[in-house]
């Protein structure tokens, strides 16, 4: 059996499939029967309480009445309206992602010094073992670039004297070390395979010092390096915006559950990063990107709100592009009337799209936006209103950044390693038990029969 005989489906296990499908489906009914939460959420989009945390709050709706209104969506980290934050060093003409990991991790903002000073240890870790480059990262590389990423963080394992070490301060170092290097691994991982497998020119740029993050991103990646502040300075918000979003999205849960077993560091946010490569979560950006696209070869008139409209009532009868019955980057797990960070991106989107000439894609973005909420709400049954949320934007963004599809999911963990992070401490510190979520059986007990008796 040749390697790649091993990718095949055999009709063997065409078969075996048919039996999992035969035998796995549950009656959708029996969740209601038990109260069920799937996705751990009520049909109205309130999570179920798994645990506490002092990291981040998602708000959607008030209580008036003992009822649930909802209200325009509010982000917090660390109590700090998000909105501010970005405001605050927008105005002060400097990056911010720096400044919300320290946050993020430490439960306070910085000042000067502590900013100055916690910039040099993240600059310090950004450097990778010796050979790792090229033992590594330039061996055997993948086409996915979140696998790259897990499978160098786990490498990482073997390079740490003290791995399995779970102590406070020992996984801070490790959490700071990965903070500051999955730019690298993420990009080299991206040189490596755009090199290998579609023959470009190889380009390893060495990290500046100097540099932020969300700069040091566009000049390793670009073969001269160069960017410009307006660039620079959107890719940093976007890093700010996706840095946290409380304890129960789906990575970050994963974190909390992975940290409660007491494995290492290198474990933990490689689990998170298996649980954000999936569509439904970190990868839902790249579907919006395929989404215009096709869009915007089957909508002949782009200011035609008419046009428009029938497009997205056929992607919700399955009629266009994947046929999922999905209007990509409108809709949130909890938000209703509005994203908050879909709201913060969008004027900055704007003026990048001024600067990159592409004023009528983003006429086209914001002309969906509008009429998105009322094409589903005609076409489906609401039980909470329905906003774009930030995925909407930041594909559109990456694109005008001249950033490979490859590469999106991992600006996202680059960015929410910083919320990862912080859960992993936080779960450390408060030493909780280990995970473990309730299922109902419903399963019919059945006697067993004699292997010589079954026809």
């Amino acid at each position: 059996m040749n390697n790649n005989s091993l990718s095949v489906i055999t009709d063997k296990i065409l078969d075996l499939s048919k039996l999992c499908t035969s035998t796995g489906q549950i009656d959708p009914n029996l969740y209601t029967k038990y109260e069920v939460k799937r996705g751990l959420r009520d049909i109205n989009g309130k999570g179920v309480l798994a645990g506490l945390t002092d990291i981040a709050e998602v708000k959607a709706y008030t209580i008036e009445d003992h009822e649930l209104v909802p209200c325009e969506g509010k982000l917090y980290y660390r109590g700090i309206d998000v909105e501010n934050i970005v405001n605050g060093f927008i105005e002060d003409d400097r990056f911010g992602f720096e400044e919300v990991t320290y946050l993020l991790l430490f439960g306070k903002l910085p000042t000067k010094k502590e900013l100055i000073d916690f910039t040099t240890v993240l600059s310090n870790y950004r450097t990778l073992p010796t050979s790792f480059v090229r033992d590594i990262i330039m061996k055997a590389p993948s086409q996915d670039m979140m696998n790259t990423l897990a499978r160098s963080v786990l490498t990482l394992y073997s390079y740490d004297d003290n791995a399995d070490d779970t102590s406070l301060p020992n996984v801070l170092r490790q959490c700071l070390q990965l903070i500051s290097l999955f730019p690298v691994l993420s990009v080299y991982g991206y040189q490596a395979y755009s090199h290998y497998h579609d023959g470009n020119s190889l380009y390893i740029h060495s990290p500046q010092p100097e540099l932020s993050t969300a700069e040091n991103i566009l000049y390793m990646l670009r073969p001269d390096s160069k960017y410009t502040p307006l660039e620079a300075k959107i890719l940093d918000i976007a890093l700010v915006l996706h840095a946290e979003h409380g304890g129960g999205n789906n990575s970050t849960f994963t974190t909390h559950v992975v940290t409660s077993t007491g494995t290492d560091t290198y474990s933990a946010i490689a689990a998170s990063l298996g649980s954000l490569k999936g569509p439904r979560h970190g990868g839902a950006n790249i579907k919006v990107i395929k989404m215009f696209e096709d869009m915007k070869t089957e909508v002949k008139d782009w200011s035609d709100e008419d046009e428009i409209s029938n497009y997205l009532a056929n992607l919700l009868h399955k009629q266009a592009f994947d046929k999922a019955g999905l209007i990509y980057g409108i809709g949130h797990a909890v938000y209703s009337l509005s994203d908050p960070r879909a709201n913060i991106f969008k004027g900055y989107v704007e003026s990048l799209a001024n600067e990159k000439g592409r004023n009528n894609e983003f006429q086209l973005y914001s002309m969906v936006e509008k009429l998105a909420p009322a094409v589903i709400a005609k076409e489906r049954q609401m039980y909470k209103g329905v906003s774009a949320n930030v995925d909407f934007y930041s594909g559109f963004v990456y694109s005008m950044l001249d950033l490979p599809l490859e590469l999106y999911t991992p600006i996202f963990a680059i960015s929410r390693i910083s919320g990862w992070s912080a859960h992993r401490i936080e779960e450390i510190i408060n030493n909780g038990k280990i995970i473990r979520p309730a299922y109902k059986s419903i399963a019919k007990h059945t006697p067993y029969e004699s292997l010589k008796d079954r026809n």
